[in-house]
């Protein structure tokens, strides 16, 4: 179901038992039905998780009236893009991860930003490394978790502790800038599911070292062709 189609239905109240729209606000809010602000928002893109969209570069709300974006509490069963927090800004200069990441993967010094401040990218040049295409607009860009972190959480994440799981999220390591449409098409496959068309060894390679970094398993259905992979892209 697209997209367009899942808003329409909201919009008309139909009822149906499809996931819970991620509604991100014209001020960039990632708003779950967790969000005191998720039925007051009416003008909104629709997401299909919350993944998604903090990767077009949205951001969770500061508060919640039922605390549902605490990372305190992970069941080890269930996957929750917010057990691995938000994007960060530790040195508080008011550019987060997705910020940070635009900066240090642009191939050009004539950024532009939304404001005096430098908060927020709007443009500047980047090499996608899933098709090596040229991308001008920050709007276009997703922020790539090569390791996607719900992969990760069904292979040991669910186990680590929230510092942890908050470090691999933002581990600039493990963030490409790449096309939105092909991060979504991706979502939390693994190399054995999906493979960018262009640079395949580069990502394998690449999502292999994060994987081994962090110690994830692999699981016994997904080794042979795993392996045959790593293999196929040492030579």
């Amino acid at each position: 179901m697209s997209r367009l189609t899942i808003l329409i239905i909201f919009l008309l109240n139909i009822p149906f038992c499809y996931a819970e729209i991620i509604k991100k606000s014209s001020s960039g809010i990632c708003h779950d039905t967790c969000s005191s602000f998720y039925s007051r928002t009416t003008n909104f893109e629709p997401f299909e998780s919350l993944e998604l969209c903090l990767n077009s570069g949205g951001k969770l709300p500061k508060h919640s009236s039922k605390n549902c974006n605490s990372t305190t509490e992970a069941p080890k069963d269930s996957y929750n893009r917010k057990y691995f927090g938000g994007w960060s800004d530790d040195d508080r200069d008011c550019q987060n991860t997705r910020m940070e990441t635009l900066l240090d993967k642009s191939n050009s010094n004539n950024i532009e930003f939304a404001s005096v401040k430098a908060c927020r990218i709007i443009s500047g040049v980047w090499v996608s490394p899933f098709t090596n295409a040229t991308i001008t607009k920050a709007s276009l860009i997703d922020i790539d978790h090569i390791v996607p972190l719900k992969w990760a959480w069904e292979r040991g994440a669910n186990n680590w502790t929230i510092e942890t799981r908050e470090k691999f999220a933002n581990d600039p390591n493990n963030l490409w800038a790449v096309e939105g449409s092909l991060n979504r098409s991706k979502g939390a496959k693994g190399i054995n599911e999906w493979l960018p068309p262009e640079n395949k060894c580069l990502y394998i390679l690449e999502f292999d070292k994060i994987r081994a970094l962090y110690n994830l398993h692999l699981l016994p259905t997904e080794l042979d062709t795993y392996n045959a992979q790593l293999k196929a892209c040492a030579h």
